[in-house]
């Protein structure tokens, strides 16, 4: 028996030297490193009420326009070299055809659109199946 942990200490310690001796197949990189910050991408609000109202955001401040007035708002506001994300806040009373207007406008002049939810105050875990 004595023999059989002889062969197994043997078998270890080969193991252990060949495991040291392979070079891992890894590269050596050397990575570049950067003392700046990643840049915010450039958003814009727009804010849809229940009672049909759009709202922009201009500077920090929410300015009531009409619907035909937000795409040369937009268009004035971004420059066309940005990638701009546009952020909807619209009231969940408001018919989808308003929102789908806002997106229209968006993929006409090649913006990213956000869509802005709220969390459900009553969410329970598990998901569609309960």
């Amino acid at each position: 028996m004595s023999s059989m942990s002889d062969l197994v200490f043997l078998l270890l310690i080969f193991f252990m030297i060949t495991s040291t001796l392979v070079a891992p197949n890894a590269l050596k990189l050397l990575l570049p490193e950067s003392n700046n910050q990643t840049q915010a991408k450039p958003i814009s609000s727009i804010s849809i009420t229940q009672d049909l109202r759009y709202y922009v955001n201009d500077n920090g401040k929410l300015i009531q326009i009409n619907f035909q007035d937000i795409e040369p708002f937009l268009l004035r506001t971004t420059r066309p070299d940005d990638e701009t994300y546009i952020s909807l806040h619209a009231d969940k009373s408001v018919p989808i055809e308003e929102v789908v207007k806002v997106m229209n406008i968006a993929q006409r002049n090649k913006f990213k659109m956000i869509l802005a939810t709220s969390p459900e105050q009553n969410s329970t875990k598990g998901g569609l199946f309960k």
